[in-house]
């Protein structure tokens, strides 16, 4: 055992020259409460946790080399226990409209997708909290993939530093940074990795890091009914619904967790949402699909539904993927859709598909790590409906 001297004045660092096989953990998995008290544990000061903090979090630094802070013989010591690593990327696609697909890999092996889409100066990431899906909705490519297991807290945080890192967004406060908004609407449902994902929140919320407000995070999740209330009582963030359907008969097929909290269950649940308002408002998303749920009954049906929580629709024209049967709704319909819910006061844009020809698009991501052949990718292509 040696003591090292970590600068003039400095504290002094007490090193046991840990094993080759110690295992290195993950500094992104650390809250900030978290992280001081790992430094304390060390015989480090507490101020050691904040400057630790603002290099991975505020100025991206991946090498404890680089934290000029520190001196040489704790940044030794800190490389033997921690990593800041980001996950791989095995794979890049870019969209022609500008839309960035990361095929990622993690330490095992798995893969996870994540998309980055640019809005007007603005940009909004979608991260996966899974890898697969238990959900099985029928028209979600994601659903055809088995559950392989829950993202962890670096790995769902990793993703962001990730995008953040190919954007060139570092430091964090920069102006003009490209990545203003996050969505919890890629692989997985958010909801059933509930304490990973809003330890990674809490740690992207910080303003002394990342610093994404609550108001520009949105959760999307098909209805989980016991975690809505406590994911508004603890992070506060924006709500998205994945609805698609206003029968429980109907959604019970293309949303099975309808079969265990049915619709006025989950209506009854959002409405008591914490913080919704009419600035503040729930999200339904509600895809389109030809002859499936997309009649003017079905409309006026949706703004019963919903009547009387602060709402916008986000109505979804369907996204094909290889194997699937369903078609997307046509323009005419989806206008008449439109219309009626926004003459009962409700906003209803049609979002227009992003990274359809990278299958980037919503219910299009699946990561099996099986290369499409070039062939099924023009067949996807030439099956879209494009919506101006």
């Amino acid at each position: 055992m040696s003591e090292l001297s970590d600068g003039p004045g400095a504290e002094t660092i007490v090193s046991e020259n840990a094993p080759t096989e110690l295992l290195r953990r993950s500094l992104l998995s650390f809250e900030p409460d978290a992280l001081e008290a790992e430094m304390i544990a060390l015989g480090l000061p507490k101020f050691r946790a904040r400057q630790l903090w603002g290099w991975v979090w505020r100025h991206g630094v991946t090498d404890f080399s680089d934290m000029t802070d520190l001196g040489k013989p704790l940044q030794a010591l800190l490389s033997e226990r921690f990593h800041v690593d980001r996950p791989a990327v095995s794979r890049r696609q870019d969209s022609s409209d500008g839309t960035i697909k990361w095929l990622i890999k993690l330490s095992d092996g798995q893969e996870a997708e994540t998309v980055y889409i640019p809005d007007d100066g603005r940009g909004t990431l979608c991260i996966s909290s899974q890898i697969g899906c238990t959900l099985t909705c029928s028209f979600c490519h994601t659903g055809t993939q088995r559950l392989v297991r829950n993202l962890s807290v670096d790995e769902i945080c990793g993703q962001i530093l990730l995008a953040m890192d190919e954007l060139g967004d570092w430091p964090a406060t920069r102006p003009g940074r490209r990545l203003t908004n996050i969505v919890l609407m890629g692989m997985g449902e958010p909801l059933y990795n509930y304490d990973y994902v809003a330890s990674a929140m809490r740690i992207i919320m910080s303003n002394e890091g990342v610093g994404v407000s609550k108001r520009r995070i949105t959760l999307s999740t098909s209805g989980i009914v016991p975690e809505i209330t406590r994911c508004g009582n603890d992070l506060g963030v924006n709500l998205a619904i994945s609805l698609h359907a206003v029968r429980d008969e109907l959604r019970n097929t293309l949303v099975p967790i309808n079969r265990k909290y049915n619709l006025k269950t989950l209506i009854d649940t959002v409405r008591a949402y914490p913080g919704l308002s009419n600035a503040r408002r729930v999200t339904w998303e509600y895809v389109m699909i030809d002859g499936v749920n997309d009649s003017e009954a079905d409309a006026r049906a949706l703004v019963r539904l919903i009547s009387g929580i602060p709402s916008k629709i986000n109505l979804i024209p369907f996204n094909p993927w290889p194997g699937t049967d369903y078609k997307c709704s046509n323009d005419e319909t989806i206008d008449k859709f439109a219309k009626i819910v926004m003459k009962a006061g409700y906003a209803s844009p049609v979002r227009t598909p992003r990274g359809r020809d990278i299958l980037a698009a919503c219910g299009q991501l699946k990561s099996d790590s099986v290369r499409l052949r070039a062939s099924q990718m023009a067949a996807v292509r030439d099956a879209e409906v494009v919506h101006s």
